[in-house]
């Protein structure tokens, strides 16, 4: 699109800075015959998506190619989607403005489940079939990654091939396949899809079949055809200290959600809670050594001019040099009024002294996730760790000048009874009034509760979700226990839970589910002025299934399971 067109367009959308492009450190290339150009897609609005590292990652790896340009597109909020639309303009990247079905090959990143329906109306509006089947060799190649792809069957109809774990080596061998075969003359799509299903991490949904049994259970997942694996394995970044990281970061135009410098400083987790997705899908856990974080953080910062640097890992506090990485960094650019924050932190001895090693130039909040009220469940989810630890945590917070604390708990757990309900209660009040006992004034708490959802692949991944009318009423017992000015509970809503839930733990059968939900106008549905639970409600009863069936209902042990084609292991 040309510029003139463009500017036109943006006189009337709420915020033109989306979809200029043009920011510090972006990199437009020669739109050239000979490369293979690559468009990252990400299914939300651009702050969201500029704020996740692993676009970051894979932009910085393929632009340093030579032999490939990539660029980037978001999904464009409703006032631009309608301008598209109403002038029969097709979705554009940012760098070069080309419509996104000129590109070789687009790569989604799909971070939650409730971006589904994004991920439709982001092809939809670049000009491009959704389902794989319709696409022919004029087509580009879609590809899927990201947290919520370890179960890639919901919408697996709709993507070409997905790519299972960690992305940095992986995309250059999707590539360099890609290059071989237009070199050749064999860049035919059933060529490129059996030739991408032989490299390890890649599962191409259409090279396998699904039977049911006739209890709509599955009865088994098998490759159609000889020389595709029967199962696809992840794959996993070894040498983490040398793997790439992208210093020379993309400035943005408007403020996005992590407006800062993000080191991820370990990758995977070292403990096995058994609720969390995360540490399955990243393990086994793999640091940055402190001298290559302080390094990033110097070429960083010299890249971008950030006023704050995020450490980034699931449980910081278990990285060997935590302390010497705080120590570093606030030796480094305390003097330069640069903040250090870790935006999540496990509860351990160590954690009683870090406050005294983050930011010395902004006291931004912290977070802890204790998730839940009592001792006996936090052991049974695998949080083996005393909660007077955290007590102390905090309060040599609050002695340093924190003064706000938010935590994490969730609802609705497998074994929960009323105790444990009446223990966050009782938690969230005795953190709050510590700082009580520090100057005679209780802290701000936020406490996000949500309701705990089986994920896949995890020790929990046979339970049901509980019951709504369960849920609900272990909030309204939250609410009458916790009433102080000082304490805000944020809930998650349940029917975006509940959708959440069907979604994760879905099998193929949900394509026709999220298609027709999109067809009716369903978008945007992890924003809550945007989610209508009514839309999917109608959808799943348009196409006759039964949601429950995939949130609520405990999964046998002998079951096989939708996401059991791919090995974590």
């Amino acid at each position: 699109m040309d510029s003139g067109r463009l500017e036109e367009l943006l006189l009337t959308v709420q915020k033109p800075g989306r979809y200029v492009g043009g920011e510090w450190n972006s990199v437009k290339k020669e739109w050239a015959g000979d490369k293979i150009k690559v468009l990252l897609a990400f299914p939300d609005v651009y702050e969201v998506g500029m704020s996740y590292l692993g676009m970051k990652i894979l932009y910085g790896i393929l632009n340093g190619r030579d032999d490939c340009l990539c660029e980037r597109v978001f999904s464009p909020w409703t006032d631009f989607e309608q301008i598209l639309r109403t002038n029969r303009v097709d979705l554009f990247s940012l760098e070069s403005r080309k419509p996104a079905k000129e590109f070789d090959i687009i790569g989604i990143s799909v971070a939650y489940e409730l971006s589904y329906s994004n991920v439709l109306n982001l092809l939809n509006l670049g000009g491009i079939p959704l389902r794989s089947s319709g696409r022919t060799d004029e087509d580009p190649l879609i590809i899927a990654g990201g947290p919520s792809v370890y179960n890639p069957e919901p919408i697996a109809e709709f993507i070409d091939a997905f790519v299972i774990g960690d992305g940095e080596d992986v995309i250059n061998e999707i590539v360099d396949l890609y290059k071989e075969l237009r070199t050749e003359g064999t860049l035919k799509r059933p060529n490129l899809l059996r030739k991408l299903s032989r490299i390890k991490g890649i599962y191409v949904p259409s090279l396998y079949e699904i039977n049911y049994k006739d209890d709509a259970t599955i009865g088994n997942i098998k490759p159609a055809e000889e020389n595709i694996p029967p199962k696809v394995s992840k794959r996993t970044v070894r040498d983490f200290d040398k793997a790439y990281y992208p210093v020379d970061q993309i400035v943005p135009n408007i403020g996005i959600v992590h407006d800062r410098i993000a080191i991820e400083i370990m990758r995977g987790c070292k403990h096995a809670c058994k609720f969390c997705q995360a540490t399955v899908a990243y393990r086994p856990a793999r640091e940055r050594s402190a001298k290559t974080v302080i390094e990033i953080a110097r070429k960083a910062y010299a890249a971008t001019g950030y006023d704050e640097i995020s450490l980034l890992s699931l449980s910081s506090i278990d990285h060997s040099e935590l302390h010497k990485i705080a120590e570093g960094l606030n030796r480094e650019f305390l003097p330069r009024a640069v903040s250090i924050s870790v935006p999540s932190l496990r509860i351990e001895d160590a954690l009683k002294d870090l406050p005294t090693l983050i930011s010395e130039v902004k006291k931004s909040g912290l977070t802890f996730a204790p998730e839940a009220g009592s001792d006996p469940m936090r052991k049974f989810l695998g949080k083996n760790v005393k909660i007077e630890r955290l007590f102390e945590a905090v309060s040599e917070s609050f002695r340093r000048g924190w003064r706000r604390i938010k935590l994490y708990f969730m609802i609705g757990l497998p074994g929960e009874t009323d105790e444990d309900i009446a223990g966050i209660a009782e938690l969230i009040r005795k953190i709050s009034n510590l700082k009580r006992d520090i100057d005679g004034r209780p802290a701000q708490v936020t406490a996000s509760i949500n309701a705990f959802v089986p994920k896949p692949h995890t020790q929990f991944q046979r339970e049901g979700m509980d019951a709504i009318q369960s849920l609900e009423r272990k909030r309204s017992m939250l609410r009458d226990m916790v009433r102080s000015k000082m304490i805000d509970l944020d809930f998650n809503p349940l029917d975006r839970s509940y959708l959440e839930a069907v979604l994760a733990r879905g099998d193929r059968k949900l394509g026709a589910v999220i298609y027709d939900a999109w067809k009716s106008g369903a978008k945007f549905d992890s924003w809550q002025e945007h989610f209508k639970f009514e839309i999917w409600r109608s959808s799943f009863e348009r196409m006759k299934i039964d949601a429950s069936f995939y949130a609520f209902r405990p999964r046998q042990r002998d079951e096989m399971l939708p996401w059991d084609i791919i090995d974590m292991s």
